[in-house]
């Protein structure tokens, strides 16, 4: 970090560069219910691509031990220029919730998507609490400017959303009753409101049941 420092306005044009990508700008905010009202903030992914961009930064996920069937995790953040760091260790219980009851884990890999599902979490809290706030905002508002530009209407792409909410749970009657209206009919500005709320189910912020009725 002493040999190469950070050139803020180089790592600014990274940052905003990579989030005219539609395909990180998608992906890249998320929105969760508090007090009545919709809050929109910066997913993993766009935590993720923020701090790469940013350099002279390490973070990640660890493991530190596991046993009685649950895992002990770190997630961390280190700017090493400003030598600013973030760390929060964690249990991860080896269960999964499910409308049928709760199961108990035993394969690795299941155990694995876990504990880096919970883990996802906490590093983006990490992340986002090294990088300077406004840092954090310009990317925001890049990507939704990014998502209101390239927001796709067609049957194709209203097809492929409908596959992502169905692998949540989520049905396209549910949709239709979110967005008062045929999913043929659905507007730049639903496309966009519904990517954030899938943002938000992906990244476990919320559930389906805090944005559709039941079926």
């Amino acid at each position: 970090a002493r040999m190469n420092p950070r050139n803020i306005i180089q790592a600014m044009d990274r940052i905003l560069n990579a989030c005219t990508r539609p395909t990180l700008a998608d992906a890249a905010v998320y929105t969760y219910a508090r007090g009545g009202s919709d809050i929109s903030g910066p997913s993993i992914r766009l935590a993720e691509a923020i701090a790469q961009c940013w350099g002279n930064l390490q973070f990640g996920i660890r493991e530190l031990d596991q046993r009685g069937g649950e895992s002990t995790v770190q997630a961390f953040a280190w700017d090493v220029e400003t030598n600013t760091r973030r760390e929060v260790t964690f249990q991860v219980p080896h269960v999964r919730h499910t409308r049928q009851g709760s199961k108990r884990l035993e394969d690795p890999r299941d155990i694995y998507e876990l504990v880096a599902n919970q883990g996802a979490r906490r590093l983006r809290a990490c992340i986002l609490a090294v990088i300077p706030g406004d840092v954090t905002e310009a990317a925001v508002n890049q990507c939704e400017t990014t998502m209101h530009a390239s927001a796709d209407t067609s049957p194709e792409a209203m097809q492929k959303m409908l596959k992502a909410f169905g692998d949540l749970g989520v049905t396209k009657e549910q949709i239709e009753k979110r967005i008062q209206r045929r999913i043929d009919a659905i507007q730049p500005a639903q496309v966009v409101a519904l990517k954030k709320v899938y943002a938000s189910l992906r990244d476990g912020m919320s559930v389906p049941a805090d944005w559709f009725e039941a079926s």
